[in-house]
C-alpha cells in the first residue's frame, strides 16, 4: 500500500519584531563574569523565492543580561523581516540582538527568535554561529540509550523487585542522569554509569518499562520500551483455556511453568468441578529447571455414554504455585470434525496468554503476529493492519456461524471503529475539501532514489464525483475507511497523532515512494505530521518536494481489506438470519455497507483523470463527472489535510493502478444488490453494479493459458501517466501491467494473491451461481491442483512464487481474446499455512457451487494437513528468511538497494536514532536490537546460517480456523 503525494500547503510566519537593517554591526555586551558557552539551533521553511528561519539559542554558561547572535550568510541570503530581535546585516555578516524582555538568559536557559529571508536557488544553514563574540558549540545532540534490564524474557513475581539498568551517551557532551519509568511513573533515577535502579515490591501485572537519558545541556531521549509481566506468583500455564471434546473421544490441553524452578515441582491435574464424564491423563506432571517452559499435555477423555452434554473444569496445581484452570465442554458425537477443528483454532487465537491481541479496556486489537521480529508488509510484528481487523471480524463471523452468539462479531466491528477507522479528531480539517480540486499532481517514480517528487500545481486534475453525495448520505465531511498500518504498542513512539506520548495505538505509514522500495527500504513515519520528528520538515520533505510545509495528517487506505469487511458482513447476515437472528447485527452490517460507500474512492483515478489511454501528465485531461471512474478495486486510496484547524484544507485520491489479488465480486455484488448491505448514496450502488461487471470481465481478461490471473493493469503508466511500451495490451484503455504497483518483489509473484483473489470469486459464485465466476474458476482450479502435492503426516507443498511470459489480449468485450501468448510457471513451492488454508477455501466454495468432487477432496486434504502441524498456538510450520540479510543493507547506489536518505537530509527517529544518508533499515530502528529473537539475525549477519522461525500471524491462524469454518458451512 503507498500512500499519496501530500497537498500543497504554505506556512504562513507570524512576524512581531523591531527590525533594523543597518550598515554595521556594533560590540557586542559583556557576560556576567565567566566565559560564554552557548548552543544555537537553525531550522528553516523555505519556498521559492524565500524562507522562514527559526533560530533557538541555549546558555550553556554563565548567566547574561542581554546577548547578540551573529552569523554568517553562505548562499546570499537577506533578512527581511525578523521578530524577537533588532536584526541588523552587512554583506554576508547578520546579527540578532535581544530585546529588553528576553535578553537575561540563566545556565541552561533558551530563548528563541526568527525571520523572513530572500533566498536564490540554494539556502545552506550558516556553520559559525556567536554569542556575544563567542563562537558557539552549534545544535545539542540529544544522547542515546538503551536498556539492558529488565528483560522481556524475564520471570517476576509479585511483590517483585524488578531490576533496572540502561547504558547511555551523549556524542557532544556528558550524560547528566537516567530516569526509570513504568508507564508515566517515574521509579529510579541515577546519576552516573553504570545507570541503575530496582523497582521493589511490585504487584502482579504487565508493564512497559523505558529508560529516559538526559545530557548536560538538557536534550533528553527516552530508550525502547520493554515489556515486563509480573506474575502473582510461581504460576503454572495451561492453554487454551477453553476446549471442546467429542462425546466419547479425546482432546488436549498443555500444561507448563511461567518460570524456572530451582527445584523439580510436581504438578497435579484435576476435575475439580463439572461431569465425571470428563477424566484426565496422565494426573501427575514433572517440570525440571531443564524443561519448566515445555508443554505437557494432558488428555482428556469424553465417556462415551450418549447421556447429555456435560461440561468439566481441570486443576493444574502445585504447593507455592498459582494453579491453571482449563474448561472442557462436551459436543455431540456427531459435530463435524472440522466444527471441532474450528472451535479448537479459534480458542488458541483468544486465548490471552498466546498473545494475539492487545487488551484496551474491553476492546482486542489483533497484532499482525504474536512475535515481535518479523518484517514483510509491517516492519514489526507488534504493528497491525486493516487486514488484520478483517480478519478478525472474519473470525468472529465463523464463531456466530458455529455457536449463534453474535456478540464476539459486533465487539470486533467496536475494535475496528475504534482504532482502525480514524475519528473525526484525527481527520480535523475535511470541511476545507475542495472537491474540484481534490489534490495537487505529483509524479510517481520507480525508484525511491527520485524522491522527493516535486508538487506539479499545473498539472490538471480532475473533480471528485462522490464527495458532495457521501457527505450527504451520512451527514459529515469525514472519511469512513480502514487506514492500513496502527503501530500497536507505539514502539516507535509518534503516540497519537504524532503527539509524542506513549497513547497507543498511533497510526503510522511506510510506503511512500515509488514501485521499486521494498519494506527495507522504508522511513516509518507518523500519520499526523507535526514536524515534532524527522528532519526541519517532519518526514515530509522525504516524499514531495515543495517550499514549503505544513503540519497535517494522511491516511491510506488498503481496498482489499474493506472489500472484505463487506464481504464478511455478508456472510454473517445470511447466516444470522437463517438463525432468526438478523437483529442482533444490523447495526453493524449498516456500518459495513456506509464502510463500502467510500470504498468507491479505490474505483476512482488516482487525480480523477479521465480512463483510457491516459499518457502524459497535462495532455492527458482531467475527468468530469464519472468518466475518471475504471470501477475496478485498485491498490489504494488515500486522504488527509491539515492539522491547523483555521486553515482548514484537505486532499483526496484514488489509484489508477488495479492488481487482480484486490478485485472482490462478493463486495461488489452485496454492495449494489444484497438488502441488507446496499449502499444508500444516491449512486453508490449502480457504481457497485458497474464494477461487478467490471470486475468479471478484468479477472477473465487476466486469466493465463494455464488458468492462474496475471496482475492487472493500471490509467498511469509508471505513476506518472508515462507511455507504455508499443504493443502494451489494453482494458478499456488501461494499460496492462504484470506488477502494478509493487516491484520489489514483483506484486504478482507470490500464490498468496492467486488464492486470495480466487476464494472470493468462488464465495460469489456459491452464493450467486454466476456463470462467468464458474468460467474463470474451471480454468483456475485445475491448474491449482496440478501444482499442490498433499502427502502424510502433514507433510504439503503449494507454489510460493510464481514467474509470467507473454501478455494478454487487448480485451474487446464483444469478442474475448484466449490469452493464447499468456503463461504462468510455478518458480518455487513452500508449506505456507496461511495460503494453504486459504487455497482450501477456495476449493470447497467451488466444489459446493459445482459439486466438483475432485476440488472437495483436495480442499479436505489440505485441511487434514494442516491440522498435523498444531502447536500450543495455533497451526504453524518453521520457516527460513534469508531476506534478513537486509537489515542492515546501506544504500548501493551501483544496484540501487538499500535505505536511501537523500544526502544533506537529516532527522531523527522519536527514540533519537538518527536519519541520514548512511542509514539503515535496522539504524533507524535500533529497537530490535533489543528483541530477545535478535541474536539470530545477528548471527545471519555475521556469516552464519540463514535464521528459521516459526511465526504465528493473525491473518494466517484467523485464515485456517475459517477454513474449518466453511467446510462446516458449506457440508454440515
Amino acid at each position: 500500500m503507498r500512500s499519496s503525494p501530500r497537498k500543497r500547503a504554505r506556512a504562513l510566519a507570524l512576524a512581531s519584531a523591531v527590525l533594523a537593517v543597518t550598515g554595521a554591526v556594533v560590540a557586542p555586551p559583556p557576560a556576567l563574569g565567566a566565559d560564554i558557552a552557548c548552543s544555537v539551533t537553525y531550522t528553516t521553511n523555505d519556498w521559492d523565492t524565500g524562507f522562514t528561519a527559526n533560530v533557538s539559542l541555549r546558555n550553556d554558561g554563565a548567566p547574561f543580561d542581554s546577548w547578540k547572535v551573529g552569523w554568517t550568510f553562505l548562499d546570499g541570503q537577506k533578512v527581511q523581516q525578523g521578530w524577537s530581535a533588532t536584526f541588523a546585516q552587512s554583506g554576508a555578516a547578520v546579527t540578532a540582538t535581544s530585546l529588553p524582555y528576553n535578553g537575561r538568559l540563566g545556565t541552561g536557559a533558551s530563548t528563541s527568535f526568527g525571520f523572513n529571508g530572500t533566498k536564490g536557488s540554494a539556502n545552506r544553514p550558516p556553520a559559525d554561529f556567536s554569542v556575544n563574540g563567542t563562537a558557539c558549540t552549534g545544535a545539542n545532540k540529544a544522547p542515546t540509550v538503551s536498556l539492558t534490564a529488565p528483560s522481556s524474557t524475564g520471570t517476576y513475581y509479585a511483590p517483585a523487585t524488578v531490576p533496572l539498568a540502561a547504558t547511555a551517551t551523549d556524542s557532544d557532551g556528558t550524560v547528566s542522569k537516567v530516569e526509570f519509568y513504568a508507564g508515566d511513573t517515574l521509579l529510579a533515577t541515577d546519576t552516573a554509569a553504570p545507570f541503575e535502579g530496582s523497582w521493589g515490591s511490585v504487584p502482579a501485572g504487565t508493564y512497559s518499562i523505558t529508560a529516559k537519558a538526559y545530557d548536560n545541556k538538557g536534550a533528553s531521549t527516552t530508550s525502547s520500551p520493554v515489556s515486563v509481566k509480573v506474575l502473582s506468583g510461581p504460576t503454572i500455564v495451561a492453554a487454551p483455556a477453553t476446549a471442546q471434546v467429542k462425546q466419547g473421544a479425546t482432546t488436549t490441553f498443555a500444561v507448563s511453568l511461567a518460570g524456572a524452578p530451582s527445584a523439580p515441582v510436581t504438578v497435579a491435574v484435576a476435575r475439580t468441578a463439572g461431569s465425571t464424564d470428563l477424566t484426565a491423563s496422565p494426573l501427575s506432571l514433572t517440570f525440571t529447571a531443564a524443561n519448566w517452559n515445555v508443554p505437557q499435555n494432558v488428555t482428556v477423555a469424553s465417556a462415551d455414554n450418549g447421556g447429555a452434554l456435560g461440561s468439566a473444569t481441570f486443576t493444574a496445581s502445585s504447593s507455592g504455585y498459582t494453579a491453571a484452570t482449563v474448561a472442557v465442554n462436551e459436543i455431540s458425537s456427531s459435530t463435524s470434525d472440522y466444527q471441532l477443528a474450528f472451535l479448537t483454532q479459534y480458542n488458541k487465537i483468544k486465548d490471552p496468554n498466546n498473545g494475539y491481541f492487545r487488551k484496551f479496556g474491553n476492546i482486542l486489537v489483533p497484532y499482525h503476529s504474536i512475535e515481535t521480529l518479523i518484517v514483510e508488509a509491517p516492519d514489526h510484528g507488534h504493528e497491525t493492519t486493516s487486514e488484520a481487523f478483517s480478519y478478525y471480524l472474519w473470525l468472529e463471523a465463523s464463531y456466530g456461524r458455529v455457536t449463534g452468539d453474535w456478540a464476539p462479531f459486533n465487539q470486533a466491528y467496536t475494535s475496528i471503529e475504534t482504532y482502525a477507522i480514524p475519528p473525526a479528531a484525527d481527520q480535523p480539517s475535511n470541511s476545507g475539501y475542495n472537491a474540484s480540486d481534490p489534490a495537487t499532481y505529483a509524479a510517481e517514480f520507480p525508484s525511491p532514489k527520485s524522491y522527493p517528487s516535486p508538487l506539479q500545481a499545473d498539472v490538471p486534475v480532475g473533480a471528485d464525483p462522490i464527495a458532495a453525495e457521501l457527505r450527504a448520505a451520512y451527514g459529515n465531511p469525514d472519511v469512513y475507511g480502514m487506514h492500513w498500518l496502527l503501530d500497536v504498542d507505539n514502539i516507535y513512539k509518534f503516540g497519537r497523532c504524532g503527539d509524542g506520548t506513549n497513547t497507543a495505538p498511533a497510526f503510522i505509514n511506510t510506503f511512500q515512494r515509488g514501485s521499486q522500495e521494498s519494506v527495507w527500504e522504508t522511513v516509518t513515519q507518523p500519520s499526523c505530521d507535526t514536524m515534532k520528528f524527522g528532519g526541519k520538515n517532519g518526514y515530509l520533505d522525504l516524499f514531495t518536494g515543495d517550499s514549503s510545509y505544513a503540519k497535517q495528517w494522511k491516511y491510506t487506505n488498503a481496498p482489499d481489506a474493506d472489500a472484505r469487511v463487506v464481504q464478511v458482513a455478508y456472510q454473517a447476515q445470511k447466516w444470522a438470519q437463517a438463525q432468526g437472528k438478523s437483529a442482533d447485527i444490523a447495526a453493524v452490517v449498516k456500518k459495513a455497507s456506509k464502510m463500502g460507500d467510500y470504498l468507491r474512492y479505490s474505483l476512482f483515478d488516482k487525480y480523477f483523470k479521465k480512463i483510457g489511454n491516459c499518457v502524459g501528465p497535462t495532455s492527458c485531461p482531467a475527468g468530469t463527472g464519472k468518466n475518471s471512474e475504471h470501477y475496478l478495486i485498485s491498490w489504494y486510496y488515500a486522504w488527509g489535510g491539515s492539522l491547523d484547524s483555521s486553515s482548514a484544507w484537505a486532499w483526496r485520491i484514488g489509484d489508477g493502478a488495479a492488481h487482480q489479488g484486490y478485485q472482490n465480486p462478493l463486495a461488489a455484488y452485496a454492495l449494489s444488490a444484497d438488502p441488507a448491505l446496499k449502499v444508500t448514496s444516491a449512486t453508490g450502488a449502480q457504481d457497485w453494479a458497474t464494477s461487478l461487471d467490471r470486475q468479471m470481465e478484468f479477472l477473465q481478461w487476466l486469466q493465463s493459458s494455464e488458468g492462474g490471473l496475471a496482475g492487472g493493469a493500471t490509467n498511469s503508466w509508471e505513476g506518472q501517466y508515462a507511455t507504455p511500451p508499443a504493443g502494451t495490451p489494453t482494458f478499456y484503455g488501461m494499460f496492462y501491467d504484470h506488477q502494478p504497483v509493487w516491484h520489489d518483489p514483483p506484486s504478482n509473484q507470490w500464490f498468496g494473491f492467486q488464492t486470495w483473489g480466487m476464494e472470493r470469486i468462488a464465495e460469489y459464485y456459491q452464493a450467486t451461481k454466476d456463470a462467468r465466476a464458474k468460467k474463470i474458476l474451471d480454468k483456475w482450479v485445475p491448474w491449482a491442483i496440478s501444482t499442490t502435492t498433499v502427502g502424510a503426516g502433514g507433510n504439503f507443498q503449494i507454489p510460493a512464487d510464481l514467474t509470467w511470459t507473454g501478455k494478454p489480449d487487448t480485451w474487446n468485450a464483444t469478442s474475448p481474446g484466449s490469452n493464447a501468448g499468456l503463461h504462468v510457471e510455478v518458480k518455487n513451492y513452500n508449506n505456507d499455512v496461511g495460503i494453504a488454508a486459504s487455497l482450501a477455501k477456495t476449493l470447497l466454495y467451488y466444489a459446493s457451487g459445482s459439486g466438483n468432487a475432485q476440488a472437495k477432496s483436495v480442499g479436505e486434504q489440505l485441511l487434514t494437513a494442516l491440522s498435523a502441524n498444531v502447536d500450543s498456538k495455533g497451526i504453524a510450520v518453521p520457516e527460513t528468511r534469508k531476506d534478513y540479510d537486509r537489515f542492515d543493507d546501506k544504500y548501493n547506489a551501483a544496484t540501487d538497494q538499500g535505505l536511501y536518505i537523500p544526502s544533506g537530509w537529516t532527522g531523527t527517529m522519536p527514540n533519537g536514532d538518527p536519519i541520514n544518508s548512511s542509514s539503515t533499515f535496522t539504524s533507524i530502528r535500533s529497537f530490535y536490537k533489543s528483541d530477545p529473537q535478535w541474536p539470530k539475525v545477528q548471527a545471519y549477519l555475521d556469516g552464519g546460517a540463514a535464521p528459521t522461525f516459526t511465526y504465528h500471524r493473525f491473518w494466517a491462524q484467523a485464515e485456517i480456523a475459517t477454513a474449518f469454518a466453511a467446510h462446516v458451512d458449506l457440508f454440515g
